[in-house]
């Protein structure tokens, strides 16, 4: 696996050096330990209220430090990635951030960190501090377990304690309902790959058709494998885990947490399953889709459950400074506009021209044919589909060809410009109906079909940007509707060749997808677009 780094030992500190410089000015300050202790700590603190502490290793971003700010954390500690921060490190937040109200320390149920925040809190009160910590272990996927790991629930107990915090609570009372919450909280992740850290070697233990469910934060492997399947089937598994966990009744709010590398598109689509799945009816808040609690670049995601009462439910919605965290949203239903009903297009009637039937079934026909070499030519140069969509457009015009107005011939561009729209797809669809709805207009005015057709030509030209030595299709269009405007068709198709082949030289597109294409791909490779509009023009010339 690749990574954005520099060195490896400098790598963490580096990471906070960058959120400190692009966090509003005045909102975050850091103690001047560096790269031994690294502390994010609230710039506006003045040690008036209880102080909330966690932290933890790096590599969980924006956990912790994204979360530090008025409503929340007072300050995090960093260890290294997937390591617990020292003792030292811990004691020199809570000697920062601590007045004479106290603080709380917030902890994952693992050894280290357990061991050095306490040891900490220990020596904290030895010097004089009031100090308090809660354990979370919410995650559930191993439940014979005697000391479950705390995860991405850990964020609620980061919420409702600095809420209470903010509100100038005392820490015995912030001490419990942190307490409370923890134990009221369930987890379960799952992923279908194990995370790599930068600077070390990765090797993938996931098979190709894997997955794996009950996984942890720190690249552990998970409790148990499972099959790669849909979307839905894995959420309702993960339904059924944590639904076995929770008690019988009551109102909870839903944390939907990306564990580093599940893409925007997926996460929309997960939140959607979740919020159909037998979790729905007991959700009544959610927090996410969104990257809050990470495991570096982990393909998965978790889902994390609290139980809502009164107070509860105000602490998560309580507005907060840190931006990594997401507003709780209440569920609620999809809202749906209705669209306004556009006016029926006014359709010429189906009529039979048999010059013109052969013409465009021997066209279409032939762009069929061509698929395969198509998509061999924009493999090289693009994304591999230009066969596919040429064929898509050419085997839908066929589908229509005995319901179009074939004895009107502005009637019949029009209908065509309106097929391609509708089945070609991608942005070739688009220019080709703009193609053929301009001409159609054109030869309405005209009724002379080379000057409407470099109408057309105009006005995709004029649309999609493209001109002659670009290397599109326009290469060989122009060229073949001047020619067909002084010579005829046979001229037309032979210019029409010339063009295309003229795009076997041109090292460099200036449009289209092959214009993101380096010159060594180029090289001898003609313009698949250019190819198919010389096929064309010599099928209704006649040459083929």
């Amino acid at each position: 696996m690749k990574h954005f780094f520099n060195r490896r030992e400098n790598i963490v500190t580096e990471a906070l050096e960058g959120l400190l410089q692009t966090s509003p000015a005045g909102s975050l300050a850091r103690l001047d330990a560096y790269p031994d202790i690294k502390v994010v700590m609230r710039g506006d603190w003045e040690k008036d209220k209880v102080a909330v502490i966690s932290g933890g290793g790096a590599g969980h971003e924006p956990s912790h430090a994204g979360f530090v700010g008025r409503g929340m954390l007072t300050a995090a500690v960093s260890g290294e990635i997937f390591a617990s921060p020292s003792v030292d490190a811990v004691l020199a937040a809570i000697r920062a951030v601590t007045g004479p109200r106290g603080c709380l320390l917030i902890v994952k149920n693992y050894t280290g960190d357990r061991l050095n925040f306490g040891l900490a809190a220990e020596r904290a009160r030895v010097e004089g501090f009031r100090v308090e910590m809660v354990i979370v272990s919410d995650d559930i996927a191993l439940p014979e377990l005697a000391q479950p790991r705390g995860v991405a629930g850990t964020l609620f107990v980061h919420k409702v304690a600095g809420h209470l915090a903010e509100r100038d609570a005392d820490l015995e009372t912030i001490a419990a309902a942190a307490r409370s919450a923890a134990g009221d909280i369930v987890s379960l992740g799952v992923s279908l790959s194990s995370c790599s850290i930068p600077g070390q070697a990765h090797a993938e233990r996931l098979g190709a058709s894997e997955g794996e469910l009950g996984l942890g934060i720190h690249g552990e492997p998970g409790a148990e494998r499972i099959a790669l399947q849909e979307a839905r089937s894995i959420v309702a598994l993960m339904s059924e885990r944590l639904s076995a966990a929770l008690p019988s009744r009551g109102d909870y709010a839903l944390l939907i947490n990306n564990l580093g590398a599940v893409p925007p598109l997926e996460m929309g689509l997960i939140a959607n399953t979740v919020l159909a799945s037998s979790l729905a009816g007991r959700v009544k808040l959610t927090i996410g889709p969104a990257a809050l609690m990470t495991a570096l670049n982990m393909n998965g995601f978790s889902l994390s459950l609290i139980r809502l009462d009164p107070e509860r439910e105000a602490a998560l919605k309580s507005p907060v400074a840190p931006h990594a965290w997401m507003p709780s949203v209440d569920r609620h239903e999809v809202v749906v506009v209705p669209a306004e009903r556009m006016s029926p297009v006014q359709t010429a009637p189906a009529s039979h021209e048999p010059a013109a039937d052969r013409l465009i079934a021997a066209i279409c026909d032939h762009l069929l044919s061509l698929e395969e070499e198509l998509n061999h030519l924009d493999a090289r140069a693009g994304d591999g589909d230009t066969g596919s969509t040429v064929a898509t457009g050419s085997r839908s015009v066929l589908a229509q060809i005995a319901r179009l107005p074939l004895a009107d011939v502005a009637a019949t561009l029009s209908s065509i410009g309106g097929i391609l729209s509708t089945s070609m797809g991608g942005s070739s669809g688009v220019l080709l109906s703009i193609f053929f709805t301009a001409a159609a207009k054109a030869y309405a005015d005209t009724k002379d079909m080379a000057s409407a057709l470099l109408a057309g030509l105009n006005r995709m030209t004029f649309y999609g940007g493209a001109a002659v030595g670009d290397r599109t299709m326009v290469d060989a269009l122009d060229p073949a509707l001047r020619a067909l405007k002084t010579g005829g068709l046979s001229a037309a198709a032979s210019a029409a060749r010339a063009g295309a082949d003229a795009t076997r030289d041109m090292k460099k597109a200036k449009a289209g997808r092959a214009s993101y294409i380096g010159e060594r791909d180029l090289d001898g490779v003609p313009d698949p677009g250019a190819m198919a509009v010389a096929a064309a023009f010599e099928v209704a010339a006649g040459i083929r």
